[in-house]
């Protein structure tokens, strides 16, 4: 069965405070568009990737990627107004009857073979996997501007990608969510269909999501400490 990576680059980055979406910022002399997709293609557990790019850079986009000549980048989609969209057009893009799918934000350069490894052997047991890492903030459950509770902060987890499924599972979720806009991953599609449960890998501090400017900053610092290891 193979190992698919749909990596999603296809956000505009209206919050970044750029001219250019984030993914073609440099970080170490590399766009993060190059990075999430070099651990990728460097990874033995990885046989394809499908990488979903903003049709509005997609000159730029097919250019990095034919420069960088990955062999395992097999198909570059124009991606969809929103993330949900954008999944479903990587997921649909594979034909295969069963496979396994790490679906991965581009806007985090910093996950590891490591963690894709252990995507791929998490779903050689379970049918879904989300890396996550535990939360060390407080977290409020707020309306109208109020505090309406404070959860156990042990019962709480950040979640990162890559988020990980079965093709079949995958594709029935989206199916039977197709009129809903209100997710922000694919996990959420699982859980409101009540489709499998969900295994939790761990993840890293290091696996941020770049969203903000201030956060391109803390990157250049990852890359700093992981060039000194």
């Amino acid at each position: 069965m193979k190992n698919y990576g749909i990596i999603l680059a296809s956000g505009s980055g209206s919050r970044f405070n750029k001219d250019i979406p984030k993914q073609f910022v440099k970080i170490a002399n590399k766009t993060i568009l190059e990075h999430s997709i070099e651990v990728f293609e460097k990874s033995d557990s990885i046989d394809e990737i499908i990488v979903v790019i903003n049709p509005d850079f997609k000159d730029i986009s097919q250019k990095i990627i034919q420069k960088n000549n990955y062999k395992k980048v097999t198909k570059i989609l124009n991606g969809g107004a929103i993330r949900k969209e954008s999944s479903y057009i990587g997921i649909s893009s594979i034909d295969d009857k069963e496979a396994n799918i790490l679906i991965h934000d581009c806007a985090r350069p910093f996950v590891t073979k490591e963690i894709i490894e252990k995507c791929t052997k998490a779903l050689e047991k379970y049918s879904a996997a989300v890396v996550a890492i535990p939360t060390t903030d407080t977290i409020f459950t707020i309306k109208d501007n109020k505090i309406l509770s404070i959860p156990n902060r042990d019962e709480l987890m950040c979640a990162q990608t890559p988020q990980c499924f079965k093709l079949s599972l995958i594709k029935k979720a989206h199916e039977m969510s197709k009129n809903d806009e209100n997710f922000t991953d694919d996990c959420g599609l699982i859980i409101k269909n009540n489709l499998a449960s969900i295994h939790i890998i761990q993840g890293s501090s290091d696996n941020i999501k770049i969203t903000y400017e201030s956060d391109y900053y803390l990157a250049e610092k990852i890359f700093e400490k992981q060039q000194q290891r």
